[in-house]
């Protein structure tokens, strides 16, 4: 029987063979904000790299043609590897001997045939259906490799490694304050979501009323409300000067967090609504009936059942503070987006990748650990 066509294999893998041989593969810099010049494949391997070729023809080959999934998976992994190794090799064959000022850089082609890569893994790691367990230990494999590769030193003259050479101290500082600004702000709404769900919870016009102003919240664009709350923040720490001396006031922290609080809240408000809703009430009735009063009935009925949906909300608004944290810098509120911005005022594009790279990795690192306590919550939840 003829082996049937497996479409987005063939799709990603055209596209990445495509990427790799019709784009550059990498950028040669004669410093951090010049052009450069760019670099195919063939020329960034230099001579001598005949297993090289051999190793990407079989993984590539075995990702597109193999049925199995797990085998393609391993292939898709092992493919990122090749290209990661790829680049290295790249950056240390073109960077000249002593020269800390040239940079090389990833170009289109290292990007589209990643990218093509990862989502053709995506594809099999979704098809195999892996429990939360499997997902999260490969989440750790991968941040072990990524931690195991920047420690190893192969990577210091790719020009990305080198902007977090320069900035490492300045880097650690931005990346903690970015998880304070997403962390915090989630925590805060799961604090005053979960009570105000629960009281919207049987009074359908407090429920309505709650919902709707929340709604109108979410469609305040972030850099609009990031302004709108810097003048009565400010008035604020005029008019009580301890509010000052704890850092709250019209640009900084404060603002951050307080917008990234008020577009957490409209997910997890819903999501407590919508989880206490979809509890049956027939057991309700049943728990009743047993003699439950109602303050056990919430706790250990209806807190339980709804709590998936509930860690859903959670899931969406941490995902996406992730990502509207960066936007703080431009009122000073610190964060990873600092070097996104300075990169742009500086056309420093490494300097823009130090800090959308761990965005864009905290973010999905949280989806995934979020995913895996929801599906364990669903499998745990009473019957």
């Amino acid at each position: 029987m003829r082996p049937r066509l497996d479409l987005p294999a063939w799709l990603f893998g055209s596209i990445a063979v495509g990427a790799l041989f019709g784009l550059p593969f990498v950028i040669s810099k004669a410093n951090r904000i010049v052009p450069g010049v760019p670099v195919g494949l063939v020329d960034a391997l230099g001579p001598g790299s005949v297993l090289r070729w051999w190793v990407l023809a079989v993984i590539g080959v075995t990702a597109v043609l193999t049925q199995r999934r797990w085998l393609r998976l391993v292939a898709t992994g092992l493919l990122c590897v090749w290209f990661a190794l790829a680049l290295g090799h790249a950056a240390q064959l073109l960077t000249p001997p002593g020269n800390a000022v040239v940079r090389i850089a990833p170009g289109a082609g290292f990007w589209c045939a990643m990218a093509s890569v990862a989502l053709l893994g995506v594809d099999a790691a979704a098809r195999l259906q892996l429990r939360a367990l499997a997902r999260l230990a490969l989440l750790g494999l991968v941040m072990l490799v990524l931690w195991a590769a920047l420690a190893s030193g192969y990577f210091d003259h790719v020009s990305v490694v080198r902007e977090y050479a320069v900035n490492a101290d300045r880097f650690a500082h931005e990346f903690s304050r970015h998880l304070s600004l997403a962390l915090g702000s989630v925590l805060a709404a799961v604090a005053v979501g979960l009570p105000m769900g629960l009281a919207c919870q049987g009074r359908p016009w407090l429920r309505q009323a709650v919902l709707s102003t929340l709604s109108l919240v979410q469609t305040i664009p972030s850099i609009a409300l990031y302004g709108m709350l810097m003048a009565p923040l400010a008035a604020l720490a005029v008019t009580v000067p301890t509010l000052a001396q704890w850092g709250i006031g019209g640009i900084g922290y404060a603002p951050a967090v307080v917008a990234l609080f008020l577009y957490a809240l409209l997910p997890v408000v819903a999501n407590t609504v919508l989880g206490l809703a979809s509890v049956d009430p027939a057991v309700v009735d049943a728990a009743r009936g047993m003699g439950l009063t109602d303050g056990k009935i919430l706790t250990r009925i209806r807190w339980p059942l709804a709590l998936p949906t509930i860690v859903t909300g959670v899931r969406v608004v941490l995902v996406q503070n992730m990502g509207l944290a960066a936007i703080a810098a431009l009122i000073g509120g610190g964060g990873l987006g600092t070097f996104i911005f300075q990169g742009i005022g500086q056309t420093a594009i490494d300097l823009v990748l130090l800090g959308a790279l761990p965005t864009v990795a905290l973010a999905l690192a949280a989806g995934v650990v979020l995913d895996a306590l929801v599906e364990w919550l669903d499998r745990r939840r009473p019957a």
